[in-house]
């Protein structure tokens, strides 16, 4: 797929190659949500200009919006990925992570490995890539627990719910679990709130 803004109005233009014409609309709606199409920007606008320390941001920034994911197995790898190293770090990571545990998908690309792929490695592969055993080991929590049911990456019913399953892993505290909530799952409710930089 190819998205580029339009060059004539307000709008994203989306091109699909032919062989994925049978999946068309799923795959729209997930583009849909990467982009956060759905969101009301007018409305939340309105909201968040009630606040006097929001309103001078919300004026120099209209509209924005928050950026989702196509695979939300691969947005809570990357953010398992990104913990405590550097933005560059962390593409490297993932870069290494789908070259080990992705399938190829033709013309030197690789597409992103499954929670039943990266279950099945194990910690030991996940550390080979370059990270610490205690992480390798939140990755294969993760996806053992994706795999077998145990954690549904879709948007759940109960945040409060979710997030305590997530931290029930090891290796994922409070601020992991909302950032999934917030980036892969899109729930607008989540903020990973405990986060220093946020606070800052």
């Amino acid at each position: 797929i190819a998205v580029r803004r339009a060059p004539d109005r307000h709008a994203l233009e989306l091109e699909v190659a032919p062989s994925l014409l049978p999946v068309l609309m799923p795959l729209v709606a997930r583009v849909r949500r990467l982009f956060d199409l759905d969101a009301r920007p007018d409305l939340i606008d309105g909201v968040l200009r009630r606040d006097r320390r929001l309103a001078p941001l919300v004026a120099a920034r209209p509209g924005l919006r928050l950026p989702g994911a196509i695979d939300p197995f691969e947005a809570a790898i990357r953010a398992l990925l990104g913990q405590q190293v550097s933005v560059a770090a962390a593409r490297t990571l993932a870069g290494r992570f789908a070259a080990a545990f992705g399938t190829p998908a033709g013309e030197g690309r690789v597409r992103f490995a499954t929670a039943a792929a990266v279950a099945a490695a194990g910690p030991d592969r996940i550390v080979a890539i370059g990270m610490p055993m205690t992480r390798a080991r939140a990755i294969h929590g993760l996806a053992c627990a994706v795999a077998d049911g145990r954690i549904a990456l879709e948007a759940p019913s109960e945040l409060a719910a979710f997030v305590e399953s997530l931290v029930a892993l090891p290796g994922i505290g409070p601020w992991t679990a909302q950032y999934l909530a917030m980036r892969a799952l899109h729930v607008p409710d989540a903020f990973p709130a405990a986060d220093l930089g946020i606070q800052k």
